[in-house]
């Protein structure tokens, strides 16, 4: 109730400001000027660049978690009660480390500086580490889609494992002796229970993508941007009258992410 009651307030804050019901200078003219201001590409005109921009980085980041996700179903759907620990004990590390700490050790990681290209320096692969591929800090966003869907398949993973755990252990049996093994099994008996679970696990993970900020900033660059790092640039700058903008582009990508998932959810309910 009382977190409601401050996402309502926050939320109610936002639509004020963004009309310009609560002008930080000047006196109020409430209108829709800030929208129009951003549906015709904001300040800097690239705004929309940056949703598409931000609509790839997420459903290809949300794609990838569901695939490692299902692939990490497939390599626990055996009998190896050690090794389900071991990698249940490994979902749950990353699940723990923090989404701006995962960003940074991927900026050390990967980056034409870090730890990959001076071992392939040093191994005699390339010949200076700047001839190392840009995997970070891209145009096209392959940093942040890596840093996502790594952070958020074990996410996907779990879910999926704790729903596939759900299935009477009967149904197994009775695929097995009906000849349904292996990849079989996972294509006709677990994977359709599987799937609508994690579609909406998916779908949860499309909007967190969506509005993130942390990673965007760390792995990504200037131009494109996604806008969760637009809005955050017009909320920051140093002429209040960006104000109401970065708020009515909040109150859009709130109201987005809203109608893609309904979206989803309607066509999962039509699917299933």
């Amino acid at each position: 109730m009382a977190l409601g009651l401050l996402m309502a307030a926050g939320l109610g804050y936002a639509v004020a400001q963004g009309l310009g019901a609560l002008p930080l200078t000047g006196e109020a003219e409430v209108g829709l000027h800030a929208y129009r201001e951003i549906l015709a590409g904001g300040p800097d005109g690239d705004l929309w660049a940056s949703a598409g921009f931000t609509l790839w980085v997420s459903a290809a980041s949300t794609l990838l978690a569901a695939v490692l996700a299902l692939a990490a179903l497939v390599w626990l759907d055996r009998p190896a009660a050690r090794r389900r620990g071991l990698a249940s004990g490994l979902l749950h590390l990353n699940l723990a480390v923090p989404h701006v700490v995962w960003a940074v050790a991927l900026l050390l990681l990967l980056s034409q500086a870090g730890l990959l290209a001076r071992a392939a320096e040093a191994m005699g692969l390339i010949d200076v580490p700047a001839d190392f591929p840009v995997l970070v800090r891209d145009r096209f966003g392959l940093g942040i889609i890596v840093h996502f869907a790594t952070k958020e398949a074990p996410f996907l993973a779990l879910v999926a494992i704790a729903i596939a755990r759900t299935q009477p252990r009967e149904l197994r049996s009775i695929a097995e002796v009906l000849g349904a093994t292996g990849l079989r099994r996972l294509r006709l008996v677990t994977l359709p229970a599987v799937l609508p679970g994690l579609a909406a696990a998916s779908a949860l993970v499309f909007a967190f993508v969506f509005g993130a900020y942390e990673a965007p900033v760390v792995l990504g660059v200037q131009s494109p941007r996604t806008l969760s790092v637009a809005s955050l640039d017009l909320f920051n700058d140093a002429d209040l009258t960006q104000r109401p903008q970065a708020m009515a582009l909040g109150v859009l990508m709130a109201a987005g992410t809203l109608l893609i998932v309904a979206a989803l959810a309607v066509l999962g309910r039509r699917r299933r």
